[in-house]
């Protein structure tokens, strides 16, 4: 579905990314791990073409065989939500507080070319049920609701077009541990039921191991180990891995029992 083949993303200063190289397949929760300043948001942003000004990308994109590096503005625009939805870390700051939660789904939506009133508002309602929120919520401003009622929104949004592909960027880091499983939770049913894929960019490993298929280790701007889940808990290759693992104690029992063939 994903491919990303040779990414480097640098400014005129240095390169950020160097040379990154992962796919993702339909379905598929794949997890890019890393410590803050790896690299891996910008790397997230270069596969939605957000990325700052002052930034440039080189290699090749592809997305359900589509060169995303090619795309027009307004192409890419048309694709970004339609086909490739993202949640992000700082879920707050993507509403308006003025704005109530409905008049922040419609104005998504019209961008999309979706015209008829009553087709959004099933759309909206359709979303917020999905992710257990009353249709009432339509009528309330961002600063009404709790933050994980604002989350629960934000990945609403994501889905309310039926994507191909979520790109999660730290999606629990601003909440407590309680909602942050939930939201999880949340994403997986949802993930289940529908059949998109996820790019989960996280450090934390309880929920790679909880949840992903795949995963790559990122470093400074390049990916250091790649590969199924179990098999790099299990034996973990690189050095920077090792420590990272070693570094999260909860970790300790789950590679026990992967190497002992027991399912965590």
């Amino acid at each position: 579905m994903l491919s990303i083949d040779q990414v480097s993303v640098s400014s005129k200063e240095k390169k950020i990314v160097n040379h990154v190289s992962l796919s993702i397949r339909e379905g598929e929760w794949y997890a890019l791990v890393g410590q803050s300043g790896s690299g891996k948001t910008l790397l997230s942003q270069a596969i939605g073409r957000m990325l700052p000004a002052n930034l440039q990308v080189h290699g090749n994109i592809r997305f359900n065989e589509q060169d995303l590096m090619s795309l027009t503005a307004k192409e890419m625009r048309s694709l970004r939500g339609k086909k490739i939805s993202y949640i992000f870390q700082d879920y707050q700051g993507s509403f308006t507080p003025f704005r109530t939660i409905g008049q922040h789904f419609d104005e998504y939506q019209k961008v999309h070319d979706i015209s008829d009133a009553s087709t959004r508002l099933n759309q909206a309602v359709e979303a917020l049920h999905s992710v257990g929120l009353e249709e009432s919520l339509l009528k309330r401003y961002p600063f009404q609701l709790s933050g994980g009622q604002l989350q629960r929104v934000s990945i609403a949004t994501a889905l309310l077009l039926s994507p191909d592909l979520i790109i999660a960027d730290e999606i629990t880091t601003a909440l407590d541990s309680i909602s942050g499983h939930k939201i999880l939770e949340l994403l997986a049913r949802r993930q289940k039921e529908s059949g998109f894929a996820i790019l989960f960019i996280t450090h934390d490993w309880r929920h790679v191991r909880r949840y992903a298929n795949h995963l790559a280790v990122m470093k400074e701007g390049q990916i250091v180990e790649a590969g199924q889940k179990d098999q790099i808990l299990s034996n973990p290759q690189h050095e920077y891995t090792k420590e990272l693992i070693k570094a999260a104690p909860t970790l300790q029992r789950s590679v026990l029992n992967i190497r002992k063939g027991v399912t965590i």
